[in-house]
């Protein structure tokens, strides 16, 4: 598979980039010398070698291997997505795509966001993304934005008189069902028609996307001559929004279709898609009189005032689009706009891949005791990861050494791209990509963002000394003879220090998770604070890509059907390995007063049940599902007029605000309690394991968080005033010791492992921010009773419910009844670190 299309650029129209990018089978690299690595000596107890110096003195080679995940970086995390994530991934995003797991926007008219998927989330960390290889990553997920209201007829006044109430079907399921019954029904489906991927009757066959490509490029093409034609006003947005869904709902399900169809010609049809929706997008962003029919409604002052405050933000939103693209300018600067658009693209595209390739050195130079920790090809040992988790110091040093030795061509891709998008960015008249890029976010500039960094970082200063201490004492018991703690070392002690302190073996927790039970505990959860149910729904033959996809329906007790939700949660070759959230079709009002009902794709990579053991889930996969199910959810209940702004499509710091929040519910033992039953015995998970569980993750919390401001803070020089005042290693090796504290490692380039400066660039922080906001949600109207449905509606009606359709900052001052500031969100984020030990020790007793 190719990269993305080069019509994935800047616009108004403008589809995003694969969560996921491919790599292809492995060819041979030229050798890059590394005379200059060395790993300090010490004694280990196996007895091994103790010096790297001279045997890594030359031989590291760059080797693709099978394809892997794109925005992920292997760590849990986004987004995310990770994302993570990457980063869009603590790993909500981790660096790479969310983190973790990922939230992936609308190809078509987002424009910020992330990962992703997912937010690439990834998804990613305490519970941000996490460094490159690292892991715990989720993958990033690509986040958009947008705005709507309910269809609460008590609610919604002239919009809910227009809809139809959908009823409910006889064949729903209980939910918890659908994931504990193997789907035999449709292996034993020999006869009958065969319908289409979605439910699209084009789809049935692969050839289907061409049918469905040219049906949505005729179309584009009447509704673009009907925009120029009508007389501006109201009707002018309603069909720039419907030529936008037309491509959308081509461009979406292609982007997702082609990383995760386990069929070769269905990913290549809907690669071929792409490019031809690509090629049209290219066409309408660059259309002058497409824009000046825009212009004519946002310049008659009158008019504006006329039109309701969600019509007039997503004109405003569509303008912002286009003229970030360059539109707006004369005929040549418009060309370099355009021209640096395909640069950014295609170097985005590098980069990102090479952030992923391994690096492989000659075997012999590697000490024979540990050779057996990484895979051996020929005569060289691969080195894809960083091997956070491995207990011996020595695994660890060396793979964080080697996989982070900088590669001449990456680094220039890197220099090539920052460059690229400081100069767009000054040509559509702005100081610099971060000022860009953070319009209409909640932190909505470069300068507050980094007063939040910053005095985020001066207040977890303390206590991330405390926990290096800690960590450091820990790793002078094990290894008295080498104790300097090193970037390596806080991911493998701090997990060990939390094991041990707290007993929280995943192995005790995973019988208590089956999949069944906690789908089941969300529907409840979802019922009892918003009304809404979860059902499971037979897809028709053809509907579905892999036997294991699961399609949940959506239902409302009083509004009926609100969307599907298509789970794809099982691991199977060539899956992406990242936890993400795909957008397939956005919600909006459609001229005959129904209403389009959303689609979306949930993304896991959960083990197979067996014929006498259920899905079982640790307490971090159980979390990632609240977490990719908080997205859904928003993208189920943002019922918003326009699919510009439907759902997660919104600012990326405010996207990942419903989903960090369901991570607050997956904690609290009165909601675990619901659902978290043994399988084989029935009994319920015991309080103190859930408390135990709660207050590990605070053990070391201060020092993960700060590694992610460190993250946040080079993004945002990375994408600050140009040229930049050293090399990116140097603003790197600055950074680390200014927000990080841990010595920079000579010869290591970690910015080059940082895939989340594609899907993330300038917004890394966003993370940071969102966990803040859904922390003070969570405790001003959740904490004393996590199923209050007052609160429960309000939030609904405060924040869901609009999407990306108002200013995230109202979305959070109508919810919180005060406006927040920079204060507010690191004073919170910080309180989240103190451990609760008078619940502690009440639930130990």
């Amino acid at each position: 598979m190719a990269s993305a299309p080069r019509g994935h650029r800047e616009g108004p129209f403008r589809p995003q980039p694969s969560p996921s990018l491919p790599l292809p089978s492995r060819p041979r690299s030229p050798s890059v010398g590394l005379s200059s690595i060395s790993v300090s000596s010490r004694s280990v107890d196996r007895g091994q070698p103790t010096a790297l110096a001279a045997r890594l003195a030359r031989g590291v080679q760059r080797s693709f291997l099978e394809r892997r995940p794109t925005g992920g970086d292997g760590s849990r995390s986004s987004v995310r997505a990770r994302a993570v994530p990457a980063p869009l991934a603590g790993s909500r995003p981790s660096p790479g795509l969310v983190a973790g797991r990922r939230v992936l926007r609308c190809p078509l008219p987002a424009r910020d966001g992330a990962p992703r998927g997912g937010r690439r989330r990834a998804t990613l960390w305490p519970r941000g993304p996490s460094p490159p290889g690292s892991a715990r990553s989720r993958g990033a997920r690509a986040l958009p934005r947008k705005r709507g209201e309910m269809l609460c007829a008590r609610r919604l006044g002239g919009l809910r008189a227009g809809l139809r109430v959908r009823r409910v079907s006889t064949g729903w399921s209980p939910v918890g069902a659908a994931f504990t019954v193997q789907p035999q029904g449709r292996r034993l489906d020999w006869f009958g028609e065969r319908g289409g991927l979605f439910g699209v009757p084009e789809l049935s066959a692969p050839e289907g996307f061409r049918v469905a490509q040219e049906k949505a490029l005729r179309k584009t093409e009447q509704l673009v001559q009907r925009v120029c034609a009508t007389p501006p006003g109201p009707q002018t947005v309603l069909i720039f929004d419907e030529l936008s869904d037309s491509l959308c709902r081509v461009a979406d399900l292609a982007d997702f279709v082609k990383i995760a169809h386990p069929e070769a010609a269905f990913r290549e049809a809907a690669e071929e898609a792409c490019r031809s929706i690509g090629t049209m997008v290219e066409k309408l962003n660059t259309n002058v009189e497409l824009y000046q029919s825009l212009q004519r409604l946002l310049a008659d002052k009158k008019l504006v005032d006329s039109l309701d405050p969600e019509t007039r933000r997503v004109a405003e939103l569509f303008m912002f689009d286009f003229e970030i693209s360059g539109i707006h300018l004369d005929r040549e600067k418009r060309k370099r706009a355009v021209d640096l658009n395909v640069k950014i693209l295609d170097l985005s595209s590098a980069f990102l891949m090479g952030t992923h390739l391994p690096n492989t050195i000659e075997k012999r130079l590697l000490p024979e005791g540990i050779r057996h920790h990484f895979e051996l090809a020929g005569d060289h040992a691969v080195v894809d990861s960083l091997r956070a988790e491995a207990p011996d110091d020595l695994v660890r040093e060396a793979a964080y050494k080697i996989f982070l030795y900088p590669n001449a061509g990456q680094l220039k891709r890197l220099e090539e791209l920052l460059s690229s998008r400081d100069l767009l960015a000054k040509l559509v008249g702005y100081p610099t990509y971060s000022h860009r890029a953070l319009q209409g976010t909640i932190a909505q500039s470069p300068e507050t963002v980094m007063e939040f960094l910053e005095k985020l970082s001066d207040k977890l200063s303390e206590r991330t000394m405390k926990d290096f201490e800690m960590i450091r004492g820990v790793k002078m018991k094990l290894n008295p003879q080498n104790s300097e703690l090193m970037p390596w070392d806080p991911p493998y002690y701090s997990g060990l220090i939390r094991a041990e302190r707290f007993n929280i073996e995943p192995g005790l927790y995973c019988p208590f998770f089956s999949l069944g039970a906690c789908m089941e505990g969300l529907s409840l959860l979802f019922n009892r604070l918003l009304g809404v149910s979860l059902y499971g729904e037979q897809p028709v033959k053809g509907e579905v890509w892999s036997e294991d996809v699961r399609k949940l329906a959506v239902v409302h007790e009083s509004e009926g059907l609100l969307g599907y939700i298509y789970c794809d949660f099982f691991q199977r070759a060539d899956k992406p390995h990242q936890d993400c959230h795909f957008t397939i079709r956005g919600g909006r009002l459609k001229e005959d007063g129904d209403y389009q009902l959303p689609v979306v794709v949930l993304m896991l990579n959960l083990p197979h049940s067996s014929r006498n053991l259920p899905t079982l889930l640790t307490p971090g996969m159980m979390e990632n599902l609240f977490h990719e199910m908080g997205h859904a959810m928003h993208s189920m209940l943002g019922r918003t007029r326009y699919q510009h702004v439907t759902g997660t499509r919104c600012p990326t710091d405010f996207a990942e605000v419903p989903s960090i929040l369901m991570e607050y519910f997956a904690n609290d033992y009165r909601v675990v309690h619901q659902f978290a039953r043994h399988y084989q015995t029935g009994q319920s998970l015991p309080r103190n394991m859930v408390s135990r569980l709660c207050e590990s993750k605070k053990v070391c919390a201060a020092a993960d968080m700060q590694l992610q401001v460190f993250y946040a803070a080079l993004d945002q020089i990375y994408h600050g005033k140009h040229p930049l005042r050293s090399s990116t290693t140097d603003i790197l090796r600055d950074t680390q010791e200014r927000f990080y504290g841990l010595p920079y490692v000579p010869n290591t380039a970690w910015q080059l492992r940082f895939s989340h400066l594609v899907g993330y660039g300038a917004k890394y922080y966003s993370y940071l921010m969102s966990r803040a906001v859904a922390s003070m949600v969570w405790r001003e109207c959740f904490r004393q009773d996590p199923f209050n449905r007052a609160a429960g509606e309000r939030y609904r009606r405060e924040m869901l419910a609009h999407g990306g359709g108002r200013e995230p900052m109202l979305m959070v001052q109508g919810m919180l009844q005060k406006r927040p500031s920079i204060d507010d969100f690191v004073n919170t984020l910080v309180s989240d670190l103190d451990l609760d030990f008078e619940t502690f020790l009440m639930d130990s007793t």
